[in-house]
């Protein structure tokens, strides 16, 4: 009957129009993906959706297609991260008075709230998610706004029908050490609640409406994960329904205040029409995913739309309706002229997630740097993985300055650009993560500092780009002084062996070496193998330190070649291995389009294809690795349009071998189109490109030509051109 029902509820608004009807959000929940599913609307400060009975690393987002448990309908989560935190307020409808408020063990029903879900009725779309819970015989639908959700809850004839306000459960990594909950009047509740888990001091404030009064309610106990007695840790709210009678639940959230969440709800969710809702995030979806238009196959444009949708979940809005946010130093700053953003995973997302939004979305990445701007301001140094406000210090380098280095090169004006440079500069001054020991010794020893070479080539890939923005700024001499210490992880490339290795601060190389060992002490989730390649802004001098162009090709050749060894003590993000390169995790992602960069345009064309077509699918396993917030997506869609950003904080996006026949793209309001003539699987090496209808004879497309709009044929066949 649920099941049925489900069917009823998507027939009831479902569409075929629109790119919408291509996006599977299930894509990426098994395996190691680690995506969102649930409901919400680009970009949006909520997701709403199912959180499963933690079971560890795979359930860093809250679920897991492996797994049919659901304690409850949490209002933030993760996207395709390596860590778990958020699953902040959960509700879940129940039915019956005996109950245990708890947190559940999995094929244990005596504990907790939890159900099954009958995933045969499970429904995923952007805006939507719906589930049957088989425990309670309820069926649960939610659709979102930007701060807010709806959840349409349609239960049995019963007089222990109730829905019950969570403020513990968090997964396993995320713990309250506060909170607070009352009603207001007979039908809202409102509260906070404050956790500690990635990041430490977190504070999301709720606002909470029921389409009808409930006809009781009950506060209950509970001891936290700190063992402090909680008096209000779960509300239940009591209903007496009918058969089929749905109760509706308005759900805002506010980083702010309490006050705030009511603020958004009036502002983005008026009445109580349930299907309005869920058509306008589905027409927020199809606006943003319309940004790409593409011609392909059905299968990969299944992929394709998937991955676009993944790339819009986040940066998050982090702020109310009327610009109010929580800064970095726990301040609420009030009425912001610009919209303040959260989850910034920029040791994954500068590689290609934060260039592709620099050409989909102009207008959100100036808000987007001018959040990292007041992150400097109120932290002292740009972000480095930043999350509801707080600084988790994850991956090693300065990614944030990397992302607002390349906005500067870029010519993205919506900042003060020299103060800006000012944020790049002291930032990179940072005592702190291993900088120290760079700025002492001009490398990162391996006998003082853990991750020594993962550490010290992201400071030089982040000097690089500071370098190019000094340029683009007429600071000559700093350009100078920047380009020099980017070489610092010349210092690991050891011409004996032909890796890079650990270097002690003697001067001597670590030893025993092995370029399949995953050390800790040198890389950063990788090896020799993938970081002998982690310089894309000094390939010149990597020519020269593999013998030339024919040992460079030779070297990279062996990398693809190399038995996919995994030595004791790797990280589980080393997936998607051809060889020893490493699709699932991001120090590999720029690799095989150095091939082009060295004048083999057709090997990268070959690795490019078998990327995008064997580590990339339509299920659940259909992405390789974790998600990262956009990234291991953005490098689909980069790389499926025919070009990639290799070089950080530069307008250069090297070409590939495109896997679309054609793609109109909205370049900031501007339409520049793809052409792929007479693409196909054997056809996929470019024999030649025009630009405008003139004949181009460069490796790259520049920035400024893709948001100049226009039109790029590339013409494609069987066997390797060089056409520049």
């Amino acid at each position: 009957m649920l099941a049925v029902a489900a069917f009823l509820a998507a027939a009831c608004c479902g569409r075929t129009d629109g790119p919408v009807s291509k996006v599977d959000p299930l894509i990426g929940s098994g395996f190691h993906g680690h995506v969102f599913v649930g409901a919400n609307v680009p970009f949006g400060l909520v997701q709403a959706g199912p959180t499963n009975i933690s079971q560890g690393w795979d359930w860093c987002s809250g679920y897991h297609e492996s797994d049919s448990t659901v304690i409850g309908f949490s209002h933030t989560h993760l996207s395709g991260t390596g860590c778990g935190d958020l699953l902040d307020i959960t509700i879940m409808p129940v039915v019956g008075k005996d109950l245990v408020y708890a947190r559940g063990k999995k094929d244990d029903p005596s504990t907790g709230l939890w159900s099954y879900a009958d995933r045969s009725g499970e429904i995923a779309e952007p805006g939507y998610y719906s589930v049957p819970l088989t425990r309670y015989c309820v069926l649960a639908e939610m659709t979102a706004t930007e701060r807010c959700a709806m959840h349409r809850f349609t239960f049995p004839a019963s007089d222990e029908s109730a829905i019950v306000l969570d403020l513990k459960n968090g997964g396993n990594w995320d713990h309250t050490t506060d909170s607070f909950v009352e009603t207001v009047g007979g039908n809202a509740i409102r509260g906070w609640r404050f956790s500690k888990g990635w990041a430490k001091n977190q504070k999301i404030f709720f606002y909470v409406e029921f389409s009808r009064p409930f006809d009781a309610y009950e506060y209950i106990p509970a001891v936290d994960d700190y063992g402090k007695g909680v008096e209000r840790m779960f509300t239940r709210l009591d209903f007496r329904t009918s058969d089929g009678e749905p109760v509706l639940v308005k759900v805002a959230l506010s980083p702010v205040s309490m006050e705030g969440a009511q603020m958004n709800l009036a502002a983005e969710m008026r009445g109580w029409d349930f299907d309005r809702v869920r058509n306008d995030a589905r027409k927020a979806w199809n606006k943003e995913l319309s940004k790409i238009k593409i011609d392909a196959d059905e299968e990969v444009s299944k992929i394709f739309y998937s991955a676009l949708y993944h790339c819009l979940i986040a940066p998050s809005l982090f702020n109310d309706v009327d610009g109010s946010y929580r800064g970095s130093d726990d301040q609420v700053y009030e009425k912001a002229d610009f919209d303040n953003y959260t989850t910034f995973s920029l040791w994954d997302t500068y590689r290609a997630e934060m260039p592709l939004l620099s050409i989909i979305e102009p207008a959100r990445m100036d808000d987007m740097v001018e959040t990292m701007l007041k992150i400097y301001e109120q932290q002292g140094f740009l972000p480095i993985w930043h999350l509801m406000a707080n600084e988790t210090y994850c991956m090693p380098g300065e990614a944030g300055v990397i992302a607002v280095a390349d906005a500067i090169v870029k010519g993205f004006s919506g900042f003060d650009r020299e103060a800006a440079y000012e944020a790049l500069v002291k930032s990179l001054q940072n005592v702190g993560c291993g900088n120290e020991y760079r700025i002492e010794h001009g490398f990162v020893p391996s006998d003082l500092c853990g991750q020594s070479l993962g550490k010290d080539m992201e400071f030089a890939i982040a000097d690089a780009s500071v370098a190019n923005a000094a340029r683009a700024l007429g600071k000559d001499e700093d350009a100078l002084f920047y380009d020099l210490r980017s070489h610092s992880y010349r210092t690991y490339m050891d011409p004996v062996t032909g890796f890079a290795r650990g270097k002690l601060s003697d001067g001597s190389w670590r030893t025993p070496f092995n370029p399949y060992g995953h050390i800790n002490e040198d890389y950063t989730e990788g090896n020799a193998w993938q970081y002998t390649w982690l310089a894309p802004h000094d390939v010149d001098w990597l020519l020269e330190f593999c013998g030339g162009r024919e040992g460079f090709i030779c070297k990279l050749d062996s990398l693809f070649t190399a038995p996919s060894t995994l030595e004791e003590g790797a990280a589980p993000d080393i997936t998607g291995m051809i060889g020893q390169y490493v699709h699932g995790n991001e120090p590999s992602h720029h690799i095989v389009y150095l091939y082009t960069m060295v004048g083999a345009p057709e090997k990268t064309a070959d690795k490019v294809r078998e990327v995008l077509t064997t580590l990339y699918g339509t299920g659940r396993d259909g992405i390789c690795g974790n998600e990262d917030v956009g990234q291991m997506s953005a490098w689909y869609i980069l790389s499926a349009l025919g070009f990639y950003q290799t070089e950080p904080g530069s307008t250069r996006f090297w070409f590939g071998s495109p896997i679309v026949d054609e793609a109109r793209i909205n370049a900031g309001g501007k339409s520049f189109t793809v052409i792929a003539e007479n693409n196909s699987a054997e056809n996929k090496y470019i024999q030649s490109i025009k630009l405008n209808g003139k004949p181009y004879d460069l490796p790259f497309i520049d920035y400024h030509d893709i948001m100049s709009g226009g039109r790029m044929v590339l013409e494609m066949g069987p066997e390797p051109a060089l056409w520049y």
